[in-house]
């Protein structure tokens, strides 16, 4: 028979007790159960745990060395658990975020931080594919993207619509002109993001339903450097319209061919991963993107 911990645990009763009757009250089972579990790894390891004196079982010198390693093994699985409570605790706890873009999930990031300040925080960001790996890997608990696939591995909330925009330097010809087609976009010096980009995903296939195929001149894999490069004048990109805050050095320009593409920023989960702490997550994005 396996040396598994209940039996463990009637040898150390016993010992307590002094009786099979008095460690089948303290275990709340059958005393014919202590007394065959106990008899059970004598027999099996051929050695005597306890001899009969006065009417008591008195454990032998083997015995008490046992019960000690029972005990150690008991602190460490209550320590075991304390770390494991203490990890899904709004007191001790800790969540890794995944974002895809700093906005809106930084404002979801902030929101719930505000609701449970005392559980740490920690933010991973990165492309589309990067976050959507950090989550199946369980390196991140939770993530905030756009355009999550209807995965069944996946738990999912839709926050907000997310739409692609295009951006050009305020003084670009098609800046205040209005929504923009994609036709005349392929016409500009275009900068593209790297493969695994969300917006580059979405960019992709709107020049797809529009039966055309550009090529960019430049292809960058940060954010923040094709936000850059238009800023100073290299051509003109694509990012999320919420996706960031600033508003310096670029003219927003809306895409007639994304209008009728209806694609939500997206709170994220591995459909098995369960706690508190998630809960809550979800819970305030909930609230946040209802106020």
């Amino acid at each position: 028979m396996k040396l598994s911990m209940s039996r463990l645990e009637a040898v150390r009763a016993v010992a307590e007790a002094g009786s099979y009757a008095g460690a089948a009250r303290i275990l709340g089972v059958t005393q014919p159960n202590v007394s065959a579990q106990v008899r059970g790894i004598e027999a099996e390891y051929g050695v005597h745990l306890f001899r009969r004196e006065s009417g008591r079982l008195l454990p032998t010198d083997l015995c008490l060395q046992l019960c000690d390693s029972v005990e150690r093994i008991a602190e460490a699985r209550g320590e075991a658990e304390r770390l494991l409570q203490s990890r899904s605790s709004f007191r001790e706890g800790q969540i890794v975020v995944g974002l895809g873009n700093a906005m809106p999930g930084m404002a979801l990031v902030a929101a719930f931080h505000r609701t449970y300040p005392r559980v740490t925080l920690k933010v991973e960001t990165g492309s589309h594919h990067k976050i959507t790996r950090a989550v199946l890997n369980h390196e991140c608990d939770i993530g905030v993207l756009p355009d999550v696939p209807a995965d069944p591995r996946f738990r999912r909330k839709h926050l907000a619509e997310a739409r692609v925009v295009a951006i050009a330097p305020p003084g670009h010809p098609l800046a205040g002109t209005g929504p923009v087609s994609a036709e005349a976009l392929c016409n500009e010096p275009l900068i593209f993001r790297a493969s695994g980009s969300s917006t580059q995903r979405a960019v992709d296939r709107m020049f797809a339903r529009a039966g055309l195929s550009p090529r960019p001149f430049l292809t960058l894999d940060a954010r923040d450097g094709l936000y850059e490069a238009v800023v100073n004048g290299l051509g003109i990109g694509f990012l999320w319209k919420d996706s960031t805050s600033r508003e310096d050095g670029v003219a927003r320009l809306p895409i007639i061919e994304m209008q009728s593409q209806a694609i939500h920023e997206t709170v994220f989960s591995l459909a098995d991963v369960q706690g508190r702490i998630v809960d809550a997550f979800y819970q305030v994005a909930g609230n946040f993107w209802t106020r």
